[in-house]
């Protein structure tokens, strides 16, 4: 795809994967508006190349939402690129997280995605062209013990970009699902802010649990070395460029070994593996 001063949107720009990714797109001669809740963060953004605009809006609120989404369709210049990378995860085993919780995720992972992009499309459709990247994780084909309702939520975003791709290829429309392995972001510490003391409780039925899992965990990634998020931010640039990208893409630790595993293997099979990677199969509370 030829830039040709095309506007591509990136959400979750403040940081991580998002940052980097705008940052490509404008100085490949996209027109970027890096969208973000975090204004000081952006506004270093903005300073790095003026391609770029700002737009602060907060994803885990419907209001502030539907807001952006109504000054999007309203654009006379379409967007032609739409990077759908806001996201966040919070830990816990299903029975413990509050559901206030888990529907403010849901709200920045997925409502927020399936929102945007339907203000999006009507002007690529009308292009007759464009491309749509929808950041999951490698636990959109499976979940770490622990991680269910974060996992659930990239479950719905590999459902809604499968029916999407689709649904706009008689258009022109390019739908790309991007599958990070473990890279090094901020995205750690924001899981562990929004998951609190929970899985450090010792007065919890799971507790045995949680430590078992956290054990098996510090095993497995002691010896990742975690990149950073300018592979992802790459790979993403690369799919948008391509004039007929692959429709998945993966990259990163984990997505050589447990995600294959995952594509590989039955459902049985795979979840034997994963309890014994995760020192569950004998333990019994």
């Amino acid at each position: 795809m030829d830039s040709n001063k095309q506007t591509a949107l990136v959400t979750g720009a403040s940081s991580g994967i998002g940052r980097e990714t705008a940052i490509r797109l404008a100085e490949k001669g996209f027109n970027v508006i890096a969208a973000a809740r975090r204004i000081d963060r952006l506004n270093e953004l903005a300073d790095l190349n003026p391609n770029i605009a700002l737009k602060q809006v907060d994803l885990s609120q419907p209001e502030e939402t539907e807001s952006f989404c109504r000054a999007l369709e309203k654009r006379t210049e379409p967007v032609g690129v739409l990077v759908n990378n806001a996201g966040y995860g919070t830990r816990g085993v299903v029975e413990e997280v509050a559901l206030e919780k888990i529907k403010r995720m849901f709200e920045v992972n997925l409502f927020s995605l399936i929102r945007i992009s339907q203000a999006c499309i009507p002007g690529m459709r009308r292009l007759k062209k464009g491309t749509i990247v929808n950041v999951s994780s490698i636990v959109g084909r499976f979940p770490f013990p622990g991680s269910g309702v974060y996992a659930a939520s990239k479950y719905a975003v590999e459902g809604i970009t499968d029916a999407m791709r689709l649904e706009l290829a008689p258009f022109g429309i390019n739908v790309v699902t991007i599958r990070p392995g473990a890279i090094a972001t901020e995205f750690q510490e924001v899981a562990a802010e929004m998951t609190g003391g929970l899985m450090e409780r010792t007065d919890s039925p799971y507790t045995p649990f949680y430590q078992t899992v956290k054990a098996a965990s510090d095993r497995t990634f002691a010896d990742l070395s975690m990149p950073g998020p300018d592979l992802i931010a790459d790979l993403i640039v690369a799919a948008i460029l391509a004039d007929a990208p692959e429709v998945v893409y993966a990259a990163g630790p984990l997505s050589d070994t447990i995600l294959s595993k995952r594509l590989e293997m039955n459902d049985k099979a795979f979840y034997q593996f994963m309890l014994e990677t995760f020192d569950l199969s004998d333990l019994r509370i």
